[in-house]
């Protein structure tokens, strides 16, 4: 590659033609090249989430050993959880907990006894047209409709088969 810079700066091309020349052989091109920017833009990491056998025992660990802000325990009866968010800064872990017995999060503490990383969540600009996109790329949900989340924001679940084995939530920013 050196080679075909230096053979580039000698054909005398200015240096923004060299600069085109070493992006257009980069590899940290950004992944969202192929969604056209009209229809939907994916926005910045909103949470990690994370299911706990112990709500409290979590709690405790970010707030007091941790030294993170933690929120008060919220009950989400609609998606059968109850939620705590840690502030990170540049981010948020959401502490999961099962609300009733059909909690999705029971059945994930079911296999997963100690707990663990349950999804992550990601904003984009547009939800409907995300989705829309989403689906025509054969990329399956697992709701028919967005429903509101624990921001307030309407909010989809990707399936995980279809995402390399995470599960993955759009939040609308």
């Amino acid at each position: 590659m050196a080679s075909a810079v230096l053979k580039v700066a000698v054909a005398g091309l200015s240096r923004c033609s060299h600069l085109t020349l070493m992006r257009a052989h980069s590899t940290t091109s950004p992944l969202h090249q192929g969604v056209p920017g009209s229809l939907w833009k994916l926005g910045r990491l909103n949470h990690i989430a994370i299911a706990v056998p112990d709500m409290e025992k979590a709690t405790a660990l970010y707030r007091d050993v941790l030294g993170a802000t933690v929120s008060d325990k919220v009950p989400l009866p609609e998606h059968g959880v109850y939620t705590v968010f840690v502030e990170l800064g540049n981010t948020k872990l959401e502490l999961l907990h099962p609300l009733g017995e059909k909690s999705p999060i029971a059945g994930f503490l079911q296999k997963n006894k100690s707990g663990g990383m349950h999804h992550i969540c990601i904003e984009v600009d547009d939800i409907n047209s995300a989705i829309a996109d989403l689906k025509a790329k054969n990329i399956r949900t697992l709701s028919a409709e967005p429903r509101i989340g624990a921001h307030g924001k309407p909010v989809m679940f990707l399936h995980p088969k279809d995402c390399d084995g995470v599960l993955v939530e759009l939040e609308e920013a």
